[in-house]
Order: structure tokens, then sequence, then C-alpha cells
């Protein structure tokens, strides 16, 4: 895997700051379900024995946005690291919104410097991060045998209509990530299957009016391809789709 020094950093790093705390780190996301693509983050995974304290969490990000690759283009050629931070014994309970110890990325980097850090948070987003990694990810290291957690179904599906509005609120500023996530949603909602994006697309694409598939189709080409795409001009027909995909999201709730 290109970029994997990156990971073996962040791996060092966990060891450093968390010590016996840590029980295991697991590789998910694109990295293992389709391959990365041009702006992709590295997603890691990391499951500890007990709660953090603040020097650890101030600590581990001070060392994260050293290695993390800056968005959207990095001068290094490094991608964004995106970790997130789990406690076995929240994991076990699995409660709803599931609760996530620290999380990192880089969106967070700029409150971050301004001293804004983040403890813990519940988030139905983790809900579906454990929910798919449960599926996909692959073990980094593991101080003992250690199972993620099995997300039922009802909390995945409720997850995801409790996750569309924030979704959609990025949808004036990340129009390609949002709409490729509502794809993905739609496809999981239907057929409880996990799928990468543009695979999600192919299964959505005939469900969509034929006058907005070639925004959908523009997505995907720029996930896949990194090139970057004027949305300025196609804004209503945006709106259109993603309201679109919405109900389809909502519709298949059952």
């Amino acid at each position: 895997m290109k970029n994997s020094y990156q990971v073996a950093q962040t791996l060092s790093i966990l060891q450093r700051h968390l010590c016996d705390s840590l029980i295991a780190v697991y590789l998910h996301g694109s990295g293992v379900s389709g391959g990365l693509k041009p702006a992709s983050d590295i997603d890691i995974l990391v499951v500890i024995d007990k709660e953090m304290t603040h020097d650890q969490r101030t600590l581990l990000v001070s060392d994260f946005m050293v290695i993390s690759g800056l968005y959207p283009s990095d001068p290094q050629g490094r991608r964004p690291l995106e970790i997130a931070v789990f406690v076995s014994g929240e994991l076990a309970s699995l409660s709803y919104p599931a609760k996530c110890e620290l999380m990192y990325g880089e969106w967070l980097r700029q409150s971050i410097e301004q001293g804004q850090l983040e403890g813990q948070v519940y988030d139905p987003e983790f809900t579906l991060m454990l929910a798919q990694a449960q599926q996909e990810a692959v073990s980094l290291w593991q101080s003992k045998e250690y199972q993620l957690p099995v997300v039922n179904e009802q909390q995945i599906k409720q997850a995801m209509l409790d996750s569309l509005p924030n979704l959609l609120s990025s949808l004036d500023s990340d129009e390609r990530n949002v709409l490729l996530t509502l794809a993905r949603m739609w496809k999981t909602m239907e057929t409880g299957q996990f799928v990468t994006k543009d695979k999600a697309v192919d299964w959505v694409i005939n469900r969509v009016p034929d006058e907005l598939q070639p925004i959908l189709i523009g997505a995907k080409m720029a996930y896949l391809n990194g090139i970057p795409t004027d949305w300025i001009k196609k804004k209503i027909e945006i709106q259109k789709l993603a309201k679109f995909m919405e109900l389809g999201v909502m519709n298949s709730f059952k």
C-alpha cells in the first residue's frame, strides 16, 4: 500500500502514548474495501481498554497533525489521516449512537490549532463506521485477540437516517462527497450491503431521473480520477439530485 509509512508512523504514535491500554488497531475504509482513490484518507480505527486523559488526547493529536497530509493538497504527497479511538467497554455494550473517545481528521485541523480539542463524542456516523469496519477492517496490531462488535441491522438503518441532516448541511461545500455518500446510504439501506462509493453509483444511477444522471456520473469520475469539478453552474441540479436520493434513503427504511 502506497503511503504505508504513514500507517507505520501512526501505529508507533499510538503505541507510544497509549501504552498498555492499547488493544487493537485496524485499517478500514477505502484502503481495504476498494483501494485508495486520489483524494482518499487513510482510515484507522483504534480500540483501547480505558478512557483517555486530556494529556493523552493532546499528545496524540499533536503528533497526528505532524504526519497527516494536508487537505486538499499536501506538498509532500502524504494522505490525510482519519483516526477514531473507541473504548472496548463501550463497544461491548454498543450504545446508540456509538461513543468515540477521540476523533482526528483534517477537517478538524483548524479548530485544533485554535485550541478546540474535542473529547468524547456520540454520533450515528460512528455507528456506521463500526458496522462497516466489522465487515471489512484489516487488523494492523493487537495486544490480544479481539473482535469488533457486530452492529445490528436496525441500528445501521437508524444511523443512516439520523446522519442525513448533518450530511446534507455540507452539500454546498462538499458536493461530491455528499452525493456519493447518499448513493452509498441508499444502496445499504435497500440491500444491507456496504459497498464502495463508485459501486453505489452503479447501483443508484438507473434509479434517478435521466436528467440528473450526468451529475452523479461526474461525481463518480471525480472520485475515481481526482479531477476537480466546477459545481457552481450545477447547483440546482445538485440540490434536486440530493433531495431525490435523500427520499430514496428514507423510503427504503423498514
